[in-house]
C-alpha cells in the first residue's frame, strides 16, 4: 500500500522515512510516529510504503504519485495543510482560492491513482493547534471540499481531523493525541493507524 503525503504521512515529529531527512532536519528514527507503522500492527497484512515529505503542497505532492504508487496495489492520499500555512501568508481574498486549488490538487491524485488500478482512499486535515485560530476556517473548508471530492470520485474519506480532535475544543488536537501541535504523538498516530486499518483491511 502507498501512503502518499506531507510530514503527517511521513512520521514526524519522531519519524521520516528518508535518511538524509533525519540527518538534515534532526527528526528522529522512532517508527512508532507514524500512522502506517501502528495500521500494519493492528492487521500485519497491511504493508506500506512510506512516501511522506515534510513541507510539500498538495501540487508538490502529486508529482510523486506514480513512483510512489508503482506496484502497489492501494494509495492513501493525505496533504493539505501546507497549502493552508501558505495560504496564511496572503491577502483574504486569495485563501479561498489556494483552497480550492488544493482540493482540485487532490481530486487530480485520486483520478490518477484509479486510472493506475489502484484501491484509493483520501484522509482529511488534521486540526493545527499552532495555526490556531486563524487556520481553522480554512482547514474546515477544505474538509468540506475534501468530502466533496471524495463523494464525487467515490472513494473512502479516512476522518483524522475527527479523530484527533478535542470533542470540547473541535478545531484543536486534543493536547496528548499531538507531540508539538502540528503533528500526532505516538498515541496519535496510533489512532489514525487504527482507521486505516478498520477502512482499508481486507476481511479476514
Amino acid at each position: 500500500m502507498a501512503a502518499l503525503g506531507d510530514s503527517i504521512t511521513a512520521g514526524n515529529p519522531g519519524y521520516d522515512p528518508s535518511p538524509k531527512a533525519r540527518a538534515a532536519l534532526g527528526f528522529g528514527d522512532d517508527p512508532r510516529s507514524q500512522y502506517e507503522y501502528w495500521a500494519h500492527r493492528v492487521d500485519p497484512r497491511l504493508r506500506f510504503r512510506n512516501c511522506g515529505v515534510f513541507g510539500q503542497t498538495t501540487a508538490q505532492i502529486s508529482t510523486r504519485l506514480r513512483s510512489c504508487a508503482r506496484g502497489a496495489d492501494a494509495l492513501i492520499v493525505q496533504g493539505g495543510i501546507n497549502d493552508i500555512a501558505q495560504a496564511l501568508s496572503r491577502p483574504a481574498p486569495l485563501r479561498r482560492l489556494a483552497i480550492g486549488d488544493a482540493a482540485t490538487s487532490l481530486g487530480e491524485m485520486l483520478e490518477q491513482g484509479k486510472q493506475l488500478g489502484l484501491r484509493v482512499a483520501l484522509a482529511d486535515v488534521l486540526p493545527w493547534n499552532r495555526g490556531y485560530p486563524a487556520a481553522a476556517p480554512l482547514i474546515d473548508r477544505l474538509n468540506r471540499l475534501i468530502r466533496v471530492t471524495a463523494k464525487l470520485e467515490r472513494v473512502p474519506v479516512l476522518h483524522f481531523n475527527e479523530a484527533l480532535a478535542d470533542p470540547g475544543k473541535p478545531d484543536l488536537m486534543k493536547l496528548r493525541l499531538t507531540a508539538d501541535g502540528d503533528h500526532p504523538s505516538f498515541a496519535g498516530y496510533r489512532r489514525l493507524g487504527a482507521m486505516v486499518a478498520s477502512r482499508l483491511g481486507e476481511p479476514r
